[in-house]
């Protein structure tokens, strides 16, 4: 059985995740500051790389939050 009913899970959740959400947005803010070309030199490749990194991750999260379970017998 849950310590938390779930009202206090989803509210817990929400508090968390905004946070969370934040942060990244942040940290995403602050990686662009990478593209002043008066301050920084980079190539295209180092460009995709960066972004193929963070791509993948988010994936990675995006897949944790779905539903549906791969690991199930499904006619769709």
């Amino acid at each position: 059985m849950s310590r938390y009913s779930p009202e206090e899970k989803r509210d817990k959740f929400r508090k968390i995740a905004a946070r969370r959400t934040d942060v990244v947005l942040e940290k995403l803010r602050i990686l662009s500051n990478c593209a002043n070309t008066q301050l920084y030199s980079y190539n295209d490749d180092e460009v995709r790389k960066i972004f193929k990194a963070v791509d993948d991750q988010l994936n990675i999260v995006k897949a944790r939050f779905q539903k549906k379970r791969r690991d199930k017998f499904n006619w769709e």
